[in-house]
């Protein structure tokens, strides 16, 4: 009985790893299927569409691109807060790496009834940043709290070498 009983144990062992590749196959089969057919309705739908569908998202890219506002805001490089014994705005920019694609924006926030103020302090630190010979684009906008600050970002475009 031990003669007969290491056989089978060991042709179970063996037969057990052919159990797991069977459906793995017909998996891998059946996707190459899938992706055969949807390859060659591509044509088909191509034909009734008249127009190439594979280049439809460029297509979408590009019409996005051109659709983007010029005046677009890019990410800060450097920020300017005002503060108590800290430098001015014009000293600031004289720290600052001059760029030509550099262009200085200044947020003003205010609460409702203090716009003139907010206007006010937003246009002396225009006009001190552009003495300095910064571009700049001055943005007021309504907040529950008076605050300014600046920010120095890469977004004019400039044309040239």
């Amino acid at each position: 009985m031990n003669r007969t009983a290491a056989p089978l144990r060991a042709r179970s062992r063996a037969g057990s790893g052919r159990v797991g590749h069977g459906w793995q196959l017909i998996l891998a089969d059946l996707a190459l299927i899938l992706f055969l057919l949807t390859l060659s309705a591509l044509p088909t739908a191509e034909a009734e569409a008249g127009r190439h569908l594979a280049a439809r998202a460029v297509q979408e890219k590009t019409t996005r691109e051109s659709l983007r506002p010029k005046g677009e805001i890019a990410a800060a490089h450097a920020l300017f807060r005002p503060v108590a014994g800290g430098p001015s705005l014009g000293e600031w920019l004289e720290t600052q790496t001059p760029d030509p694609r550099a262009t200085l924006t200044i947020f003003a926030v205010h609460p409702p009834g203090e716009e003139a103020a907010a206007w006010a302090r937003a246009g002396a630190l225009a006009a001190e940043a552009r003495a300095r010979g910064a571009r700049v684009r001055t943005i007021i906008t309504a907040g529950k709290e008076a605050e300014i600050y600046a920010s120095l970002a890469y977004d004019a475009e400039v044309t040239g070498p």
